[in-house]
């Protein structure tokens, strides 16, 4: 399962990474830190969202 994981990791974690730049670039912070702080809290989330995908489709 954690092979799985670690491949759904690099899917999952460039979508969440980039939903939350945009909002912070749509939000109006467009300094440096806010970029790279959304990006850093998106690929952190990811990792436990990616387990769990990877939980749900070896239950199935």
């Amino acid at each position: 399962m954690f092979r799985l994981a670690s491949m759904l990791y690099a899917l999952v974690a460039t979508a969440i990474a980039g939903s939350a730049v945009i909002a912070v670039l749509a939000a109006g912070m467009v300094t440096v830190p806010a970029i790279v702080g959304a990006a850093a809290i998106g690929a952190v989330i990811a990792a436990p969202a990616s387990w769990l995908i990877a939980r749900k489709l070896y239950q199935n």
